[in-house]
């Protein structure tokens, strides 16, 4: 396998490259930064671990944590 883009919302937001039996994800878009460097097994894994992590950073942004302020991290979709 080449390496891949992973897309959420239509915008391209990492790719996933081959690296030892797994698939390493590199985020281009800060909103998921904290995936940076993750292996995965398959491109679904990385697809599904991206949407959990843009559903938390909306939930934050949406005032339904206890965190305080705002968290530019995530941006809605």
């Amino acid at each position: 396998m080449t390496k891949q883009v992973i897309e959420f919302g239509g915008e391209a937001v990492g790719v996933v490259v081959p690296e030892a039996g797994y698939l390493k994800f590199v985020a281009v878009k800060y909103h998921v930064w904290d995936l940076d460097s993750r292996r995965f097994r398959s491109v679904d894994e990385a697809r599904a671990a991206v949407r959990q992590l843009v559903a938390a950073g909306r939930r934050v942004s949406d005032g339904a944590s206890a965190h305080s302020g705002s968290d530019s991290r995530f941006v809605a979709a």
